[in-house]
């Protein structure tokens, strides 16, 4: 059936991939619940909760259950939602119809963030997975693009005005940093989650306390033995009715922290590319303009920065929810959340997977760096001019205030006349410097000028990346499908 006649998200059609979109799906959210709710029915009938001796939940039920994981009748449950408009009760009742014998346990002790929530820690740390791995590979990528470039001069820029020279390859380690850190904090966050539990409508567990007669040594084991069952190492020690949202707030600020580095790195590459040095990928068939035909846009690295900025403000979403939630509970938070938390993740992932396949085919003009550098150059080395001189015996302060001069003139030059750097020429003319201009030629060697650039990429591959690489070598190989 066509869809032409609705909105449909940018997420789905353009950005995002489909193992992304999976962990967000209908299927993915509703087989969860399904697996919670018989975690829960398990841990129950492991417990022992009987009535009149005799077990309240058994294995039969629970086999039923397990034998509907999948097939969810979504048809039934739309249907119910109309009429009682609530979805979890709604699932509750499909879910019973396809296991008739274990109807009557499903959810039993649960309030609908029993499964709400702990599917959205679930999903989240899913996300992350695949953030980690993505993120990963972009700093493989990365270091493999600083290595390969690590001694090829470039004119480094400070407020966008040249600078002393730096190299391809250092300027690829200021993003890979910034990723790094990324990384860093992903890893931190992803293993600091924990399953909300199953504590009831407030937080207080009263539910169980009801069902297992006040048996605190039950009690106890009800949360361990359900985050277990659903690979977790622990619950959340006490809540309201939901785990905190500060949840979400921190897992979408990793996200905006991403978004940041990455928007950095695009930025720099769409004003490089404005200078003809380094250019994104642009395909044979790629057109760059409608009405231009020879242009070359850096489009990937403009929808990083775009998604990016996306990405960045919907952070603020978790955390102006976690600010109002009331008390135990308000349900203010669900229509934001569902929206905020998924599409950062999107977005995200569509972030990534753009940075993978710009860095994988980013285009270094080697001659247009040269060519550039070696025009300012000139400038640069007048320090190490002046010193030379002066060793040869002149005055260093009336050398600073010659080279000064020389140097404002050989910038009207430039400027307002539109010649060429002739400042070594009015060096080697100037007596009180007593250089030749083949001499004065020797200084233009740009590798001399780059300072550390190369034992630091060096150093930074071996000491930071490459433990980095080596500790999540199973998922280095990645690639990016770019849809548009």
């Amino acid at each position: 059936m066509s869809n032409t006649d609705r909105y449909v998200s940018p997420f789905s059609e353009r950005y995002a991939s489909k193992e992304m979109q999976y962990i967000f799906s209908q299927d993915m959210k509703f087989s969860t619940w399904r697996k919670l709710w018989i975690a829960l029915a398990e841990t129950e009938m492991e417990l022992g909760l009987s009535q009149d001796g005799k077990l309240v939940v058994t294995q039969e039920m629970i086999d039923e259950m397990k034998a509907h994981v999948n097939d969810i009748n979504y048809d039934v449950a739309k249907e119910r939602e109309k009429l009682v408009r609530h979805d979890v009760m709604s699932h509750v009742y499909a879910y019973g119809l396809q296991c008739p014998k274990a109807a009557g346990i499903i959810h039993l002790g649960a309030t609908s963030c029993y499964v709400g929530d702990n599917t959205d820690i679930i999903i989240m740390r899913e996300a992350l997975k695949l953030v980690h791995n993505k993120l990963v590979n972009v700093i493989a990528k990365l270091a493999d693009f600083a290595d390969k470039y690590k001694d090829q001069p470039t004119l480094a820029f400070t407020h966008f005005q040249p600078a002393q020279p730096t190299t391809v390859g250092k300027r690829a380690t200021l993003w890979m940093q910034e990723f790094v850190m990324d990384l860093q904090d992903l890893e931190y966050v992803m293993g600091s989650l924990k399953l909300l539990g199953c504590k009831g409508t407030t937080g207080t567990q009263a539910s169980f306390k009801e069902l297992f007669n006040d048996d605190q040594e039950i009690l106890d084991k009800i949360d361990p033995m359900i985050a277990s069952k659903m690979g977790f190492d622990d619950c959340y020690p006490v809540s309201g009715q939901t785990y905190s949202r500060k949840v979400d707030t921190r897992v979408l600020n990793v996200l905006a922290g991403i978004a940041a580095s990455a928007h950095k790195m695009s930025n720099d590459i769409r004003l490089l590319q404005h200078l003809k040095e380094v250019e994104e990928p642009f395909e044979k068939n790629q057109i760059g303009s409608s009405a231009m035909a020879y242009k070359r846009n850096p489009m990937r690295s403009e929808r990083i920065a775009s998604l990016s900025r996306y990405i960045m403000v919907d952070a603020l979403n978790p955390a102006i929810t976690s600010a109002t939630q009331w008390f135990e509970r308000t349900l203010d938070d669900s229509a934001n959340k569902r929206i905020s938390v998924s599409e950062g993740f999107l977005a995200t992932d569509g972030v990534l997977d753009l940075c993978l396949n710009v860095v994988d085919g980013l285009v270094v003009n080697t001659k247009v760096i040269e060519k550039r550098l070696l025009s300012e150059l000139p400038f640069m080395a007048t320090e190490n001019i002046m010193m030379d001189a002066v060793k040869n015996g002149g005055n260093r302060q009336e050398l600073h205030e010659e080279i000064r001069k020389l140097s404002m003139e050989a910038g009207v030059n430039i400027k307002q006349k539109g010649l060429d750097n002739n400042l070594l020429e009015l060096i080697a003319d100037c007596d009180a410097f007593d250089l030749t201009l083949d001499e004065l030629n020797g200084y233009m060697v740009p590798a001399n000028y780059v300072g550390r650039s190369v034992e630091q990429v060096t150093n930074f591959l071996d000491k930071v990346v490459k433990p980095v690489l080596e500790a999540n070598k199973e998922v280095l190989g990645i690639t990016a499908t770019i849809n548009v």
